[in-house]
């Protein structure tokens, strides 16, 4: 079984303002997490933090080509983690495609379907929340999903 969870999206952005968003840590408290502790780059540990939650986590990033893509390891504090790569294609001047490739999830795992089921909903959400965040400055979608 694939256990791969992938979501694309297009942002009426170019590539350059939506890896803005996601790496600086000012930026990414307008879509995803209240903050990270510092901006992402290639071999740093960064800490997410999700004030409304009190809950915070650390990811690695692997991989990093400005405007193009980003590679991070996150979960393995519960030897369950997972790499999630982030690529961006600009469709032309004003837009890019999104792409998010989450794997490393356990295929003998007997929750993997639904584990993968809740990474493809975060993961739909992030998007959606950057899409409001970039094209329409909407900064109020971000950790409203209620569990």
């Amino acid at each position: 079984m694939d256990t791969q969870v992938i979501t694309k999206m297009k942002i009426v952005k170019p590539a350059a303002d939506v890896f803005e968003a996601i790496v600086d840590p000012e930026k990414i408290g307008g879509f995803w997490f209240s903050s990270s502790s510092e901006t992402w780059g290639q071999g740093r540990t960064v800490i997410l933090r999700y004030d409304e939650y009190n809950a915070e986590g650390a990811i690695k990033v692997l991989e990093i080509e400005e405007n193009k893509r980003i590679v991070f390891s996150w979960g393995a504090e519960h030897d369950e983690g997972s790499i999630v790569t982030i690529t961006l294609t600009e469709l032309d001047d004003e837009s890019t495609k999104i792409e998010v490739i989450e794997s490393g999830l356990k295929e003998d795992d007997p929750d993997v379907v639904h584990k993968m089921m809740g990474q493809k909903e975060g993961w739909v959400y992030t998007l959606t929340c950057l899409k409001g965040y970039l094209e329409n400055d909407v900064n109020t979608l971000r950790a409203s999903l209620i569990h």
